[in-house]
Parts: C-alpha cells; structure tokens; sequence
C-alpha cells in the first residue's frame, strides 16, 4: 500500500527537478512507502528524462502541450495511489524535509488540508506584488482566512483532491475549495528557498489580472454549494 503520493507540476525546470527528486528520496528513506508523480507540462528542456535519471519511486506522465498548473496537478491527483498527496512546486522552493518533519501528524489525520505558509518569501518583487493583490481580493470575497494560498506545499487526503471541480488556477483556490467540502485547513510553516535555475513562470497578468474573475467564480461555485444526502434504495417485495 502507498502511504503517500507526491505530485510535482513541472514546465521547464532543468536543474531544478532532479536535485528536487534526490531530496525527495533522501528525506523520505526511513518514512512513509510513498511514490512521485511528476507532470511534465510540455517542457521543452529535458525536464521530464531529467527527473526520470535522479532516483527511486518515481512516475513521469507527460502533457503534449503546455496547459497550466491547475490541470498538471489534476492528472497527478487523479494518477495517485497514495492515501494522502502532498505537492510541491517543481522549481524546488518547497523544502521536502517539511513533508518528512509533518508526516506523523498528518498520517494520524482525516479530512484536513495541510496548508504551507512561508516563512519567508523569496520570491522577486513583480512576484510578491502581484501575489499581495490576488491575496487582498480572495481574501475579501472568500473569506477563507488563508494566508499563503499562493503556496505549492499542500498535503490533502486521496479521496478528496481527486474530487475536486476542475477549472483552469483551480489550484490558486484549494483551501477555499476543500473547505466547500468538509475538510479542515491547517496551516503549517514551511520553509522557502531561492529558486537555483531558471525562472518564474508568472507574470502580473498571470496572477493579478485575472484575480478578480477567478474569485467570483470561485465565489459563486461555494455559494451553489449544498451538502449531499443519504440516499436508501427500496426494492419490491421478494427482489
């Protein structure tokens, strides 16, 4: 049985992946039986047979095109086999000791969304800017009193990333989402390091301009929401 399924997004990250993978297998040698998923999002730098040399557990789907964070997740999420599915950012940011440090908590949980809050951004100022706009308005609209949302570190039960509503920055939303079904959001410190190689994917129009539209239908999707029933099937007699 796999304990855990660590789903990696990837879009050009040559000489990020790999010494992400190695340090994957090193801080998980004595913890959970887990697996790697990473998704390739149409690279076009080797990032894929990058990821495939450096080490164990490890799975390499690929997308023939580039389509987003939202959907790579999506394919890791619905190709896991773990029980919980933790994910990080593929330009190795996120800090994998963090999964190692919170795994005992988390095994012993149910229905919680773990969180990652940075302790300290690293990010450059375009980045950080454009991240506090789409912060303030969620934030206004949602309510979901998430300080980090931006963060790649999350860990969330099986069952539950594999239902949720897709729609492209799905995943700008998943605390606000998880919490639309049922689960706790625990947020947990975790660490935030300077990206090694190469550079961001993202832009202010990536991530502010399109902040508001996101929101409101984020906004209405919880809104619409209702909780499911009980449903009893009656047979007639003697079936």
């Amino acid at each position: 049985m796999t304990d855990l399924t660590i789903v990696i997004p990837v879009h050009n990250e040559s000489g990020n992946i790999g010494r992400l993978v190695e340090e994957i297998n090193s801080a998980l040698i004595s913890g959970p039986a887990y697996e790697i998923i990473v998704v390739d999002d149409g690279s076009i730098d080797g990032s894929a047979e990058e990821a495939l040399r450096a080490g164990n557990h490890i799975r390499v789907l690929r997308h023939a095109k580039r389509t987003g964070k939202s959907r790579a997740l999506v394919t890791g999420f619905q190709a896991a086999k773990g029980q919980w599915i933790a994910t990080l950012d593929g330009d190795g940011q996120n800090d994998p000791t963090d999964i190692a440090r919170l795994w005992p908590r988390i095994h012993s949980s149910q229905s919680v969304l773990f969180a990652g809050v940075r302790k300290r951004r690293n990010d450059g100022f375009v980045k950080l800017l454009t991240s506090k706009f789409a912060n303030f308005i969620r934030k206004r609209m949602l309510n979901d009193d998430c300080r980090d949302t931006a963060c790649g570190f999350k860990v969330l039960p099986s069952e539950a990333a594999k239902n949720l509503p897709y729609f492209d920055n799905m995943h700008r939303f998943l605390p606000a989402l998880l919490r639309r079904a049922g689960l706790q959001v625990i947020e947990v410190s975790v660490e935030d390091r300077p990206r090694l190689a190469g550079v961001s994917k993202y832009g202010f129009f990536d991530r502010a301009a399109v902040a508001f539209l996101d929101t409101v239908g984020v906004f209405w999707l919880i809104r619409r929401h209702s909780d499911p029933v009980s449903v009893v099937e009656m047979n007639s007699a003697g079936n």
